[in-house]
Order: C-alpha cells, then sequence, then structure tokens
C-alpha cells in the first residue's frame, strides 16, 4: 500500500511491521520502546525510528529497517560530546537535552501523535543501553516525571 503525502492517506510502519497496524484496534498504541540499532528488526517493533545524529557504524539502510531518521530529536553535536555517556553527567545532560527537546516542538509532537496511534521503537547506537539519550526521549514522550530511575517497560 503506497500513500501520497497529498492524499493524507495513513502513513504505516515497514513492510515487515505493518500488517498489525491494519486490524482494527491496533496493538502496541501509546507504548514506546528503545532498542540498539544493531539488534535485529521484529514485526512487533512497530513503527522504527533512528533517533542519532549519526549513522551507525557498520548498519546499512536496509538491515536498519527504518521507518524514519529523526536526527532533529537527537542531542546536539556538542551536547552528546559533552557527555559522553559519563555517568557523572547523567543528571545534567537529562536537563540539558530535555532543554534542547523544548525546541524541537513539532517534531516532537508529530512522534508524540504517532505513538497515540501505534508502537514506536526508538533506535539509538550507543553500547550504553541505560544511560542513553533515546531513554530521556522515551521519558519526554511519555511524559514520564523525572526521577532518575527506570521504569520497567524496555
Amino acid at each position: 500500500m503506497t500513500a501520497t503525502p497529498d492524499a493524507g492517506a495513513a502513513e504505516y510502519s515497514s513492510p515487515a511491521c505493518y500488517l498489525h497496524e491494519l486490524e482494527s484496534g491496533a496493538s502496541g498504541a501509546g507504548e514506546v520502546r528503545i532498542k540498539r540499532i544493531y539488534e535485529a528488526p521484529e514485526a512487533g517493533d512497530g513503527y522504527r525510528a533512528l533517533v542519532d545524529r549519526l549513522w551507525p557504524r557498520g548498519i546499512s539502510r536496509r538491515r536498519a529497517a527504518l521507518d524514519a531518521w529523526l536526527v532533529e530529536l537527537a542531542p546536539s553535536t556538542q551536547l552528546r560530546l559533552w557527555f559522553g555517556h559519563d555517568p557523572k553527567r547523567w543528571s545534567e545532560f537529562r536537563r540539558r537535552y530535555r532543554a534542547e527537546l523544548r525546541s524541537q516542538r513539532e517534531a516532537l509532537e508529530s512522534l508524540r501523535e504517532r505513538t497515540r496511534k501505534q508502537r514506536v521503537t526508538l533506535l539509538y547506537g550507543s553500547r550504553e543501553r541505560r544511560i542513553n539519550h533515546a531513554a530521556v526521549l522515551r521519558e519526554v514522550l511519555l511524559k514520564i516525571p523525572s526521577s532518575g530511575r527506570r521504569s520497567s517497560a524496555p
């Protein structure tokens, strides 16, 4: 199913993932997952969005199976370099990244609207699974209070 942007037709995630979206009451709506881009795509990923500023090393576009590359929602190069995945800077990184996201309201609201309709998987390249920007972006999308603790969802 190919939709033209002018037609106002619904957008669907990658071909491997969109069959469940065509069924009534699509499951996964309101769910935001985070996952390393190096993990294999799965049918349950839903809408797959890379949220890194740099393309991940060693990953082809085909292997990535992306629906979108949302560079504008990635931390700025300056913030990313300052943070350097230093656990001591995590709290300050979260604060600064949230401030950066406030200037990307349109892109953020567009992604938030998508999460209301279907499962979204935010993809990131970092080796660090616990302290990375995708976790912060997930919190912002779901409006989870900034308590510094992780939710039980992936």
